[in-house]
């Protein structure tokens, strides 16, 4: 069986294809050992650490492409979990990455705004009185 998922992160997008075999991983047609910076192959790799032995039986193969190498790397893990949970079927392993992290299985980017000065929020002000 073969699975065809994506992940997405800013303007990066990772294509993963899942499918039976020996364990091997390719990000770009190259092992994901050789992937630098040592933090984007740590974080690549995220899925398989949250659960023991998953990465034993399926190979990888990864296309990545635009954003830079933290952008690809969130997409490259997302995409990756995705295809994990749909290629085993599996609710537990679901659960595991959503309890872990949410961004794991869910493309969603929005963060609340950091509040500013000169007012309660980040985009509300103080009122102003003239008289």
């Amino acid at each position: 069986m073969v699975t065809n998922t994506s992940g997405k992160k800013k303007t990066a997008v990772a294509r993963a294809t899942v499918q039976d075999g020996e364990g091997r991983v390719r990000i770009n047609s190259q092992p994901v050992e050789l992937v630098e910076p040592e933090i984007s192959r740590l974080k690549m790799l995220e899925p398989f650490r949250i659960v023991d032995g998953i990465r034993d039986d399926v190979d990888i193969e990864v296309d990545v492409q635009g954003g830079g190498y933290n952008g690809q790397a969130d997409a490259v893990r997302t995409a990756i979990a995705r295809g994990l949970v749909e290629f085993r079927n599996d609710a537990e392993l679901r659960d595991a990455y959503m309890e872990f992290d949410r961004s794991l299985l869910v493309n969603d980017v929005r963060q609340s705004e950091p509040k500013k000065w000169g007012g309660p929020g980040a985009r509300a002000r103080y009122q102003k009185s003239y008289r």
